[in-house]
């Protein structure tokens, strides 16, 4: 058993902190991890998985250890003297206004607000020059705020409306159906449903997905077929048709089913991973129609994104990296009968379609460039963007001469816009109005050589007129993976840090999107390492230039983003001062075990697939990669006990191995959230605790004794 030492100043004994010596440091104890004589054999080779007994989720030593070892972080998080200053500045710039852009459904126009600090958003219509009311409140849902609205789908009049609830985090929902005038609830509730939409049929009934449930945890146990059914309104769920994946051709891990806009037909995709689909698709006017397969293999990625009755406008990588638009006739719709219509460029697309044309968004070095098309494929305009960023929406109806579209980068808070379609003029719609000037802040791109010279962007963004002297804290922050682009968008947390003197810098690491299927596929498997390297040049590159130090410098990631912090603490733990790995994917070897993790194979492949593929993953996974008798980083693992995405045992197995083998002085500590997944539909208070305790945490073990500025938190000292 290890221990952890770390220094007690009291929020009212800040002063006296500043200026005299630091007092005795109190000593906390780790809590005993039990260890099991449990090996697995690879290819010939044992591999020791002492903490084995973590990745029961339901037992009561695993509920007993997670008590524990929260009653040990909290304890130690409670003597950071300024946790409760960040948190009230959290609460205090959170509380604004925040509206999204409207959307029409039948006679409605619908719209979501949070009035500052709700845990969930409320929905609201309003009819007209009417006035708004509530149409949904997810704050009603449950006590605490943890249940959540996963999803909102209209029929085509808006006459009827199906909603997801997300309950603790989980992957797992239930479907509600109302008709939308009264607002009364149509029938019982679905149950059951993961990883899906809602897709209507008309009136009578609407698609989802969903697999068989399976035996043991519900939160851990591997779920690998996925199903589409039918549910008709006014029956039984149990009645429901079983559309696609009940048969063993038809097994796929992700299966989804969407109706096209005009209800003309049934869209099915199949993929074994999350990359590369199967698309067939079903003349929804021929009741005996079959699905027809568009494409029958999973080597690209496709989906339809429009048609004009039996002209289909498909957007796809099959032969073209960085995306295109095809089209085909529905009867001959296999790939050698498309038809390019907007062709690949050396930027990746990523169209929508809205008013009768197509908007063509490209990322242009991870920056958006929006053009406008017409349905003959003709370069109506250039859309000119507000500024240097992001921009999303550019979609609607095909009816609708109007829409709107959002803008943000990391420095500027998201802003709506409503976009004339045939003029291409447009004006701002929403502007948050927060306590935050982002003329004191600049954001600058560089690139820098990753370990084997490829060159790799980096958005750098702090207060203007920082000095570059290597004494200002850092965070760097990562994702790297499954073909995720890592786009320019301001957060509410990230401007916390950067009020402190805090940089923010975010390279787009290759395994991601930003430069396409090239890109991405340059991450994937036996390449793998050249995301982590790509991250520990990113290091380098802050610490050379005098950005951060060592000493200064913090890494951060969820889910494949925490596998990067893993993976980089255990290989260059001399590298920085504080690790943040959240909900990560740590454990290798056994990830395609849980849940839908077989689902990841195409980016990371598995330990049963070769004796190479095994070595590789034991090489870099961070639960076996953790050295006896090194000094790794101070450490603050994030995971929530309802994560049924990356299950928690990968947060609890690494936890575990750190604190039994650091050398050093620095915490390694796990924070977990209960009643609490994955991360969407987390409450408002929930995060506004979390990140006070993540930035405390990380600016405590950086030596800060009190806030590097304490301007900002003047009013909560009066």
């Amino acid at each position: 058993m290890r221990k952890i030492l770390f220094f007690s100043c009291a929020a009212l004994a800040l002063q006296a902190c500043r200026t005299e010596t630091k007092k005795e440091p109190i000593v906390v104890n780790y809590p005993e991890t039990a260890k099991v004589d449990t090996v697995d054999t690879y290819f010939g080779t044992e591999v020791k998985d002492p903490f084995r007994w973590l990745e029961d989720d339901r037992s009561p030593e695993t509920e007993a250890w997670v008590k524990k070892q929260n009653e040990t972080t909290f304890g130690y998080l409670e003597n950071i003297p300024y946790r409760n200053d960040l948190k009230k500045r959290l609460e205090k710039l959170w509380n604004y206004e925040k509206v999204s852009a409207p959307f029409r459904e039948g006679d409605y126009t619908y719209f979501y607000k949070n009035n500052g600090l709700q845990n969930q958003y409320v929905v609201y219509r309003k009819k007209g020059d009417a006035e708004a009311e509530v149409f949904l409140d997810p704050n009603t849902f449950s006590e605490d705020g943890t249940t959540s609205l996963a999803g909102l789908e209209f029929t085509k009049d808006g006459s009827l409306a199906a909603y997801l609830i997300s309950e603790g985090g989980s992957d797992w929902r239930k479907a509600i159906v109302l008709r939308t005038e009264t607002k009364e609830v149509v029938e019982d509730t679905l149950v059951d449903i993961k990883f899906s939409g809602i897709s209507w049929k008309g009136n009578d009934g609407f698609y989802y997905s969903s697999y068989d449930k399976p035996e043991g945890s519900e939160l851990s146990a591997k779920t690998d077929q996925h199903k589409v059914y039918y549910h008709k309104l006014g029956t039984p769920q149990s009645q429901d048709e079983l559309i696609y994946g009940g048969i063993p051709t038809e097994k796929h891990r992700y299966v989804g089913a969407s109706v096209t806009e005009d209800e003309k037909y049934l869209v099915i995709s199949a993929s074994v991973s999350t990359s590369g689909n199967k698309l067939f698709i079903r003349d929804l006017q021929d009741p005996n129609g079959l699905l027809i397969p568009i494409v029958d293999d999973t080597d690209s990625d496709n989906y339809i994104i429009e048609n004009v009755g039996s002209k289909l406008y498909i957007v796809t990588n099959r032969n073209a990296p960085n995306q295109k638009i095809v089209t085909v006739d529905a009867k001959n719709p296999s790939p050698e009968n498309w038809e390019d219509f907007i062709p690949e460029t050396e930027n990746v697309l990523s169209p929508n379609t809205g008013g009768g044309y197509f908007f063509a968004e490209y990322m242009v070095d991870a920056i958006s460039k929006v053009f406008q098309y017409d349905y003959e494929g003709n370069l109506v305009r250039e859309v000119q963007l507000p500024g240097v960023g992001s921009a999303s929406g550019f979609g609607g109806k095909k009816d609708e001469k109007e829409f709107y579209f959002s803008f943000t980068n990391y420095n500027t808070p998201g802003s709506s816009y409503k976009y004339n379609v045939d003029t291409g003029e447009y004006e701002q719609y929403w502007k948050p109005e927060i306590d935050f000037d982002p003329d004191d802040y600049e954001s600058k791109q560089v690139f820098y050589a990753s370990k084997d010279g490829t060159k790799i962007p980096m958005i750098i963004t702090h207060k203007k007129g920082i000095e570059l002297n290597g004494k200002n804290p850092a965070i760097l922050y990562g994702y790297g993976g499954f073909n995720v682009s890592l786009t320019p968008s301001f957060s509410i947390v990230n401007a916390v840090w950067m009020e402190q003197g805090g940089v923010y810098a975010v390279p787009n690491l290759r395994g991601g999107g930003e430069y396409g299927k090239k890109w991405h596929n340059a991450g994937i498997k036996t390449k793998k390492q050249n995301v982590f390297d790509d991250f520990i040049a990113a290091a380098e590159y802050l610490i050379e230039n005098q950005y951060t130090s060592k000493e200064y410098l913090a890494i951060r990631g969820g889910s494949n983003g925490g596998l990067l912090v893993g993976a980089t603490m255990t290989q260059r733990p001399d590298l920085m001062q504080v690790a943040l790995p959240a909900v990560g994917v740590m454990d290798m070897l056994r990830y395609h075990t849980f849940t839908a993790g077989a689902g990841w194979a195409y980016d990371y492949g598995t330990s049963e697939e070769s004796e190479e593929m095994f070595n590789y993953l034991k090489g870099y996974s961070p639960v076996h990669n953790v050295k006896e008798g090194t000094a790794y980083p101070a450490t603050l693992v994030t995971t929530g006990d309802h994560d049924d995405r990356v299950v928690p045992a990968h947060s609890f197995k690494f936890a575990a191995e750190l604190q039994e083998k650091q050398a050093g002085d620095n915490p390694t500590l796990i924070r977990i959230e209960t009643n609490a997944g994955h991360g969407a539909g987390t409450p408002v208070s929930k995060t506004i605790e979390q990140y006070a305790d993540i930035f405390g945490f990380t600016l405590f073990n950086m030596g800060f004794e009190e806030l590097p500025n304490q301007s900002v938190l003047k009013e909560f000292k009066e």
